[in-house]
């Protein structure tokens, strides 16, 4: 009887020490097998491969509960994604150049929020977004949706959606426009957005704030604030597009602190509008200043908007690069240590 106990003992602690051996080789691994448990929430793991407990970015979201957290690992996902009804929920990847997401069926790869459902505080960071039928990201209903350090090919639409943050993405190659807002608000930080029809796009009833952007090579305006749209433009940098900044219909706003160079338009306004301006640097561009579709000779009002003429003096602007140079007129302007979205650096 007491050998069978003893031989009973002998087996569990095999099995337990099989078990815990094995456990702690896949966490010194990284792997967590079925999620780890932290005040914010649990973390889930998504990996092609097979070493996190989904092979699918969809099946993780459906999964995961309000305040966890979702890492991708590097690999190339083919599949549509939509986070909706959920708090708090952020979709980490492991690196911009590393997580790449492609559509599969649908029009928009990403979709956050989903009619009648949005999301409320969800953070996507860390991949590149390939379009699928001309859009790459949709955020519909919900609030405080965060899109950070992320490359969408394609368009990203904004519609009824409050506090959208879109920081130090890249966006581009749109047929129609890069971002996109329709009675929404939001802040747009530090983003390059090129080769697309229009950069921004202002509509509705939208509020929504750029600041620090780079904005290039749109075919027609780098910001279009059109229907009773607001925005606040301060401190960007839009070069070589069709034109700089257009308010239309009854849209609204100011622009402060931005250099607008070589394009065919610097500003354009229509007889409705009512916009704020100051400290805008204009370079090389076909016409300064439009009403109505007509040149308008602005000699007093860029005198009272203080307004400056001057080459930049970017970095090296044939190859993108529109930092200035420690030469540069735009320094130390008005209440702006430099106009534009990049500062000086030493060459």
């Amino acid at each position: 009887m007491v050998n069978k106990k003893i031989a009973s003992i002998n087996v569990f602690m095999i099995v337990f020490s099989l078990w815990f051996g094995t456990s702690m080789g896949l966490a010194q691994e990284g792997f967590i097998p079925h999620g780890t448990e932290t005040a914010g929430g649990a973390t889930w793991v998504v990996a092609l491969d097979g070493t996190g407990q989904f092979i699918s970015i969809q099946e993780a979201i459906d999964q995961a509960h309000s305040g966890d957290t979702i890492f991708i690992k590097a690999g190339r996902y083919v599949e549509d994604v939509t986070v909706h009804s959920k708090e708090g929920l952020k979709v980490i990847g492991e690196g911009m150049k590393k997580v790449f997401i492609a559509g599969l069926e649908r029009v928009g790869t990403l979709h956050i929020g989903k009619w009648p459902y949005g999301a409320t505080n969800v953070e996507i960071s860390g991949m590149t977004i390939q379009q699928h039928g001309g859009l790459g990201v949709g955020i519909f209903n919900g609030a405080g949706v965060t899109l950070r350090d992320i490359d969408v090919n394609g368009l990203i639409f904004s519609q009824q959606v409050q506090r959208v943050r879109i920081e130090n993405c890249i966006v581009g190659g749109s047929e129609t426009t890069g971002m996109a807002f329709a009675d929404s608000d939001a802040i747009l930080i530090g983003n390059i957005i090129h080769d697309n029809d229009h950069g921004v796009s202002v509509g509705g009833t939208s509020k929504v704030e750029l600041k620090n952007n780079v904005i290039t090579r749109s075919l027609f305006e780098a910001v279009l604030v059109a229907d009773n749209g607001q925005a606040s433009v301060v401190q960007n940098t839009l070069v070589n597009n069709g034109g700089g900044i257009k308010f239309q219909d009854e849209g609204s706003g100011e622009f402060r602190g931005n250099i607008i160079s070589d394009s065919k338009v610097g500003v354009a306004y229509s007889a409705k509008t009512k916009v704020m301006r100051a400290h805008n640097a204009f370079h090389n561009n076909g016409i300064h200043d439009q009403m109505n579709g007509s040149a308008i000779s602005m000699e007093a009002t860029n005198k009272a908007n203080q307004d400056h003429f001057v080459s930049p003096k970017f970095v090296a602007p044939d190859r993108g690069d529109f930092r200035l140079k420690t030469d540069s007129p735009l320094l130390n302007v008005g209440e702006f240590a430099h106009l534009g979205a990049l500062g000086p650096v030493s060459q």
